[in-house]
């Protein structure tokens, strides 16, 4: 398993040692020992999230401002443009976001840490996601930045025309010059 930093503090990508025989694969999907030894402490996983979505939607950008979650986002089928934005005011990154292409058939996976907004989009016609979480699901914690403020323009990489499926909660979503941040 190797973890790259990548440009926002905290943020990794991880991309498991596949081994194949006229049998199959096998790859380790996670080693708490081997991150923390690369430089990501995981600290423990308390929930597993999967979602299925299709063509055209667009996930996010949510965050807990109290018991905020790390995640680990990985793709069981199809494929997504994951994006992370930081959301600690005391981080040389903050406001700051990137995005990583991942795929069912590359297996590499995103640690974002706790502190970060998070969202996806499908591309393709349809994605499995699974993610595994630090902390518990909190309804009245959980927040959403708006996934199109101009003030932090991420580029989802939409063609010209190109519409997303939004829920009413990400539709709602906060700009971040109006959104709780941490500290």
């Amino acid at each position: 398993m190797r973890a790259e930093p990548l440009k926002l503090e905290g943020v990794y990508l991880i991309t498991p040692k596949r081994f194949d025989d006229p049998r199959g694969s096998f790859f380790e999907v996670w080693n708490r020992k081997t991150l923390h030894t690369s430089g990501i402490n995981v600290g423990m996983v308390v929930q597993e999230n999967q979602s299925h979505s299709k063509a055209g939607v667009l996930r996010g950008l949510h965050y807990q401002i109290q018991y905020p979650q790390g995640k680990l986002v990985r793709v069981l089928s199809g494929a997504i443009l994951d994006v992370a934005v930081d959301l600690r005011r005391s981080s040389p990154t903050f406001s700051q976001w990137l995005s990583h292409t991942l795929t069912a058939d590359s297996r590499e996976q995103l640690w974002i840490p706790a502190g970060f907004a998070h969202g996806f989009r499908v591309l393709g016609d349809s994605a499995e996601i699974l993610y595994s979480c630090t902390d518990y699901y909190c309804p009245e914690q959980d927040r959403t930045l708006l996934w199109n403020d101009p003030d932090i323009a991420i580029d989802w990489q939409l063609t010209e025309g190109e519409e997303v499926l939004l829920s009413d909660k990400d539709q709602a979503g906060h700009l971040l010059r109006d959104a709780e941040t941490y500290p």
